[in-house]
């Protein structure tokens, strides 16, 4: 398999990467800081794994699409893992426009390109595409909120997961697959500077299993672990003002 990962130079992408090289697969990957992306290539490689890795700040429109139409140049892809992404911190006007812009705008200038990439392997017949490519977007339990603690980062995973199962049920009569995954709290470097509690918290090699696992199922929705789901599923089914008050109950985020 032929599998494209952004954000993996750490945590949930470099975990998958690593996973996709023990199991054979050709990879291309990305981030922005070049000594962690090369670091995490490196370990890709001792597991027998082809690895193309490129430094690339996935906001540039025209960089990652072009990146991305070079790569299945290269050796056609199976799955593309829309992983890049951020949290916000301070919820300033600066960290606010960055969390949207690299959570909402660097998912939408990966995606696009791919399902343009994977519809021009279109049979002349009109048929579904063969192969049933896949796309993954990471989102994250924080989509069902809202969340007084993680305004910016709670509306752009929410964005993401609705969007992701809106093209899923799209794109399915084509041939394309299209997975969304919303994790817990996962260990990263996004993790590593939270304050606040984090329940249920898992290491990235676990997660990447499980999403890998599910990935192969073609299913739709992979949130894990399945109490914070339940819990947060719930949360976003309540009438606002419920939200509202349960809100204020949880901790603050400590900058």
């Amino acid at each position: 398999m032929t599998t494209l990962i952004t954000g993996a130079s750490s945590g949930i992408g470099e975990a998958i990467a690593l996973a996709c090289a023990a199991r054979g697969d050709h990879l291309f990957i990305c981030g922005r800081n070049a000594e962690r992306l090369s670091a995490v290539a490196d370990a890709c490689r001792k597991l027998g794994a082809t690895v193309q890795e490129q430094v690339l700040d996935v906001t540039d429109e025209d960089a990652t699409r072009r990146w991305l139409q070079e790569c299945d140049a290269a050796a056609p892809l199976d799955r593309v893992f829309s992983n890049a992404g951020v949290s916000t911190g301070v919820e300033n006007e600066a960290n606010s426009r960055r969390t949207f812009a690299i959570n909402v705008g660097g998912c939408v200038n990966t995606v696009l390109p791919t399902i343009e990439l994977f519809r021009k392997r279109k049979p002349t017949d009109g048929g579904p595409i063969p192969g049933h490519p896949q796309i993954v977007i990471t989102a994250s339990i924080a989509g069902y909120g809202p969340l007084k603690a993680c305004p910016a980062y709670s509306a752009t995973k929410s964005c993401v997961k609705t969007w992701g199962l809106s093209l899923r049920g799209m794109l399915a009569p084509e041939g394309i697959r299209v997975s969304v995954v919303c994790p817990g709290f996962v260990r990263s470097r996004l993790t590593d500077g939270n304050t606040c509690p984090m329940p249920f918290f898992m290491e990235a090699d676990k997660a990447a299993k499980i999403i890998l696992r599910r990935a192969d199922k073609n299913i739709g929705v992979i949130a894990f672990p399945w109490p914070m789901r339940l819990a947060t599923w719930w949360l976003s089914t309540l009438p606002y003002r419920l939200n509202e008050l349960i809100n204020l109950l949880l901790p603050k985020k400590v900058i």
